[in-house]
């Protein structure tokens, strides 16, 4: 059975066409990716934040890096 990363957190950007997810690895590890779609195009989600290979020891310390590195995020949280 291939284990796979599970999504615990998903903030959408107004307009739902730009998200980031904070996913927790089948290690226990956590990291976060930043995705986009595009509302004419039906293949679905697509990484554009190429953030998905840094590990992190848990949520909090997950979701505050991607506030830091994820601009519109950030401007989110205040």
């Amino acid at each position: 059975m291939v284990q796979t990363n599970k999504v615990v957190r998903s903030i959408n950007m107004q307009g739902e066409q730009i998200c980031v997810d904070v996913f927790r690895r089948p290690d226990g590890t956590y990291g976060f990716d930043e995705f986009r779609r595009d509302p004419e195009d039906n293949r679905g989600w697509y990484a554009i934040g190429h953030y998905g290979n840094r590990v992190f020891d848990s949520f909090e310390s997950t979701l505050n890096e991607a506030r830091k590195t994820v601009r519109w995020l950030g401007e989110m949280s205040g």
